[in-house]
């Protein structure tokens, strides 16, 4: 419910919480949520995504207000570098380079992941020698499996990894990358709203119907410097428990105290500050997503060549 500009939400047991519309970036929806047109015009007054989760906590849509920021120059641009292959290509990679980048970063903390840097070391040389997207996805596919192969060395016990499963996560820490990706799907694609950007054209993931390909695109480059290490920290540190995960047929997920400790452990991560070495100012994680949007839209209309985001420090 609203009053004026504030949010209330309210639980089963009719216990209110107030929320300053100002201080609302996005709401991400898990569990059974009502409320009505009003509520949803203050929301698009305001330009607030809403971003929805299914049972399982995973993403199944986003309600996006009408777009301010419509640019169909720019639209052009986009798909004008779509289809030029070797436009395209030269972003995939770069795209692939910010995501294996922040894989060697993080393992680069773990001692006896030597073999595994290397193996992965090995992919992204592999990637700027491809040809067409196919093979560029290739060698990101490999050099992701290795990674995940490296989790074993320095996670707890509790938590090993024989593969990657997505659809459905059948152990814990499957669970925890789906839903930590999930998160970072939706909060690039709040940043890309902010933008003149459209979602739907992307260059590494091809477009689709029904889903906002560019988000992936730019998830990766974070998906490691962001996710992965939110995962890290709450294995090693004793954060989360076998016990907030729950099993269905061949189902794994985060029970809801799960799923509070992760989402409260991103914000915390998306709000923390670092040295910015081109701006020499202090800026959150959430605002360098929006930069790397803006980074590609100066791509797009010629001004500055792409180079993805890398956190050297």
């Amino acid at each position: 419910m609203r009053k004026e500009n504030t949010i209330y939400l309210e639980n089963e047991s009719g216990e209110k919480r107030a929320i300053p519309i100002e201080d609302v970036e996005a709401l991400h929806i898990f569990g059974e949520v009502e409320f009505n047109t009003k509520f949803l015009n203050l929301i698009s007054q305001y330009e607030i995504p809403i971003h929805i989760y299914n049972y399982y906590g995973f993403y199944s849509g986003s309600f996006m207000p009408r777009d301010r920021n419509v640019s169909g120059e720019l639209l052009v641009k986009q798909v004008e570098y779509y289809v030029d292959k070797e436009k395209r290509l030269f972003l995939a990679i770069s795209f692939v380079d910010g995501a294996i980048f922040h894989m060697l970063r993080n393992l680069k903390s773990y001692k006896g992941t030597e073999e595994f840097q290397e193996k992965i070391s090995i992919e992204l040389d592999n990637s700027y020698q491809c040809k067409d997207i196919s093979e560029l996805m290739g060698c990101e596919g490999r050099a992701r499996d290795i990674y995940y192969q490296s989790f074993n060395v320095f996670l707890k016990e509790d938590f090993l990894f024989e593969k990657r499963e997505k659809r459905p996560p059948t152990n814990p820490i499957n669970a925890l990358i789906s839903f930590g990706n999930s998160l970072m799907y939706s909060t690039v694609l709040t940043e890309i709203y902010k933008t003149p950007l459209n979602p739907t054209v992307s260059y590494l993931h091809e477009p689709r119907e029904r889903r906002y390909s560019l988000s992936l695109d730019i998830s990766e480059i974070f998906k490691p410097l962001i996710i992965d290490t939110i995962i890290f920290r709450l294995i090693n540190n004793n954060m989360i428990k076998l016990e907030e995960f729950e099993e269905d047929v061949n189902y794994c997920y985060l029970n809801e105290t799960g799923r509070k400790k992760f989402i409260q452990e991103l914000e915390s991560k998306l709000n923390t500050t670092i040295k910015h070495r081109k701006l020499k100012r202090n800026v959150s994680y959430r605002t360098i997503i929006r930069l790397e949007c803006y980074k590609l839209i100066k791509h797009l209309i010629d001004d500055e060549i792409y180079t993805p985001f890398k956190a050297w420090w």
